[in-house]
């Protein structure tokens, strides 16, 4: 590992600590090096508390759904108890890829190499031949001993938080400094009260670049005129202000101009407790690594990504509303329609961006940028969160 970390000058890196007049961003090679991501992999994706999913994708008994977070398989699935368990995706006798896609387990994860099967809580059952032919146990093998590895997880507004490492403070510490923020205008009453759409609350788009590239992008406002013409021309960029959360956790931005103007007589219901003088308050915040959060008077998202590789990453919306009525019935269906369309066309115009921004960091000529002292603060914020867990 410290062969690794000489890829990358620890000088480039204490840079982005400066102050941000003084400041240059992340170096090339944190974007373009699959050596130097196993770095990344370790300090921010298996140390701190991540997103792996959301609970609602698996809403049944034996549900079961696969990701992969830069290469390190992983396991989300409901048990028969109904509740979100999630396990390192690898059997403990020769190591293969349990589960390759989502589905449905009535009973036991099944290994499709030598059938040695687990529970729905991970427990060792069943080794076949293990012995010889048809001895199906062996003096001094513990099954106990070889259950699936469970990672630590913890369900926050539907989001499957974990920390691969279980070395992070407690989920509710972490999350403490973000939700309290929204106390004041999005109380945790009120957080209770989405569901998520099951027509129009789901769309995936593929990125390639690096999946920093799409936190930072979506910390700051100073790009919408340029990338957004359609949402700068009612959401302007000077109707928007900085959010730079401490303890350094998240980052994003907020407008004060928020107000939908979707075709139709119905509106979509807001929360109860959303105050009247904030009603045109909406926010964006960046909770590092990997997902971007969305809140509103009538609806709340989840942006969250899954890094696939230095070079290629998937990005998940999940669109929820306020009651189920919102988030199911006809009535509202419309207005869903709309929303979704809305918020996957600005998400596409990003896209192009942000894989531009990775074809540019194969120049040598890059030194990691620059900021703006005013509209760059927190890109900024981020860019110091990296370089301070990376250090």
């Amino acid at each position: 590992m410290s062969e690794i970390y000489n890829i990358i000058d620890k000088k480039k890196l204490d840079v982005v600590n400066n102050s941000i007049e003084k400041a240059h961003g992340l170096p090339n090679e944190c974007y373009t090096s699959k050596d130097y991501t196993l770095i990344e992999r370790k300090k921010l994706f298996e140390d701190k508390w991540i997103v792996a999913g959301v609970a609602s994708s698996i809403p049944e008994i034996g549900d079961v759904k696969p990701i992969d977070i830069l290469g390190m398989p992983i396991l989300i699935l409901r048990n028969k108890q109904n509740e979100i368990k999630v396990f390192h995706n690898v059997c403990s006798h020769r190591g293969v890829k349990l589960v390759s896609k989502s589905g449905k387990i009535n009973s036991l994860i099944r290994c499709p190499y030598h059938s040695w099967s687990y529970s729905l809580d991970g427990e060792l059952k069943a080794t076949p031949h293990i012995g010889g032919m048809n001895k199906h146990s062996v003096d001094g093998f513990d099954k106990s001993k070889n259950n699936l590895k469970e990672i630590r997880s913890y369900i926050w507004l539907d989001l499957i938080m974990i920390n691969i490492n279980q070395n992070e403070m407690s989920f509710e510490e972490y999350i403490k400094p973000l939700s309290d923020r929204w106390e004041k205008f999005w109380p945790i009453k009120d957080r209770e009260l989405i569901h998520h759409s099951n027509d129009f609350g789901y769309f995936k788009l593929n990125a390639k670049c690096n999946w920093k590239f799409a936190i930072e992008n979506y910390c700051e406002s100073y790009h919408l005129p340029w990338v957004h013409p359609g949402l700068n021309s009612y959401s302007k960029i000077e109707d928007h202000y900085h959010i730079q959360g401490l303890p350094n956790r998240f980052a994003g931005q907020g407008t004060v101009v928020y107000n939908p103007q979707f075709k139709g007589k119905e509106k979509l219901p807001s929360f109860p407790n959303w105050p009247k003088d904030k009603e045109n308050i909406a926010e964006y915040v960046a909770l590092f690594p990997n997902v971007m959060l969305g809140i509103h008077k009538d609806h709340y998202y989840a942006y969250w990504i899954e890094p696939i590789s230095h070079e290629f990453t998937l990005e998940h919306m999940e669109l929820y509303y306020v009651g189920e009525q919102a988030a199911q019935a006809n009535k509202f269906k419309s207005l869903r329609k709309q929303n979704h369309k809305q918020w996957e066309d600005i998400q596409k115009e990003d896209v192009d961006i942000i894989q531009g921004m990775q074809t540019g960091r194969n120049s040598p000529s890059y030194n990691g940028g620059n900021f703006s002292p005013v509209m760059d603060n927190p890109t900024h914020h981020f860019h110091k969160w990296v370089a301070q867990n990376l250090i």
